[in-house]
């Protein structure tokens, strides 16, 4: 049974077209990772699955009910974190979360929500006085307001630092076994990657892969993380990375010290060697790592990446 269901939704802005005929589905309980760069369309799926604004043409719907016919319903059961969004400076925390408990008609405490997000100390204290992270925080304690049936978390570890971060994907993880369904929008991709079911890759409006990481990474041909150790960086540095990025079957090439790091097709690797050597350097160890989800993301969103569909 599918939470979302996205079926030919086109939005245009004038002559600018944010999404092209975009299908795509969500399980129950399941956590969706939604991937793209800047432009690829992520917010204008979002805002459409919460009818702040209506398709060009399409349908979508939420636990199959219409999203501009029953979008008060589907709010109701829904729990957001947008991206961006500021506190009221002049309210504290605790009368943030009793503002969205009162709005859901809910009967959850207050103080117990902080405590979970790790800001109860700071529950009397006016949110303008919140650092960027303890601000994230406060937001994810109103989302989770009435146990959502549907997370809808849009770059939610932003301002987090490394064990907050950890903290927000235990509580993904909870809500999750509770039952709700998390559509998790993310720049972040080490996050996506530790805690998502199954990932869409977002591009032109197009949705050009879906599947797990796994599958992902199955479908690419062969590609690896190369890096490789060398005496020293070349003294046109600029020039050899340019070199090694028109390599056929290269998709990203940065430095890392004396190390560079290739991410390629297993058949570009001679090639990738043969011309760092070119340059007057000595190769003097390479290893490969299986692909992480940023190598896939930057393999299927490079300009000359034709649609898959996995």
């Amino acid at each position: 049974m599918t939470a979302i269901d996205i079926s030919e939704a086109t939005k245009r802005y004038g002559n600018e077209t944010a999404l092209e005929g975009l299908d795509l589905s969500v399980q129950r309980g399941e956590i969706y990772g939604f991937l793209g760069p800047n432009g690829a369309g992520k917010s204008t799926t979002i805002n459409l699955i919460l009818d702040f604004i209506r398709p060009s043409a399409g349908e979508v719907q939420v636990f199959g009910l219409d999203a501009r016919e029953d979008s008060l319903e589907i709010r109701s059961r829904t729990g957001i974190l947008p991206e961006g969004t500021e506190c009221y400076d002049r309210l504290t925390g605790r009368q943030h979360v009793e503002f969205a408990i009162e709005s859901k008609a809910a009967d959850d405490d207050p103080n117990a929500l902080l405590e979970r997000v790790g800001i109860a100390d700071a529950a009397g204290k006016k949110a303008g006085g919140y650092s960027k992270g303890m601000a994230q925080r406060l937001m994810l304690a109103t989302a989770l307001v009435d146990d959502p049936d549907l997370l809808i978390l849009d770059e939610p570890s932003t301002g987090l630092d490394p064990n907050g971060a950890r903290e927000m994907r235990d509580i993904i993880r909870e809500e999750n076994e509770r039952g709700a369904t998390v559509f998790f929008s993310s720049h972040v991709l080490g996050q996506v990657e530790a805690i998502c079911d199954r990932v869409g890759i977002l591009r032109d409006g197009h949705l050009i892969a879906e599947d797990t990481v796994e599958g992902l990474r199955d479908s690419m041909p062969n590609q690896t993380r190369l890096r490789v150790q060398v005496d020293r960086i070349p003294a046109d540095s600029s020039a050899a990375l340019e070199a090694l990025e028109s390599i056929d079957g290269v998709s990203e090439v940065s430095a890392d010290g004396t190390t560079l790091v290739v991410a390629c097709e297993d058949r570009a690797k001679t090639a990738v060697l043969r011309t760092i050597e070119e340059y007057d350097v000595s190769v003097e160890d390479f290893a490969t790592d299986e692909s992480s989800l940023e190598d896939l993301f930057m393999a299927y969103t490079s300009n000359d990446r034709t649609e898959v569909t996995p």
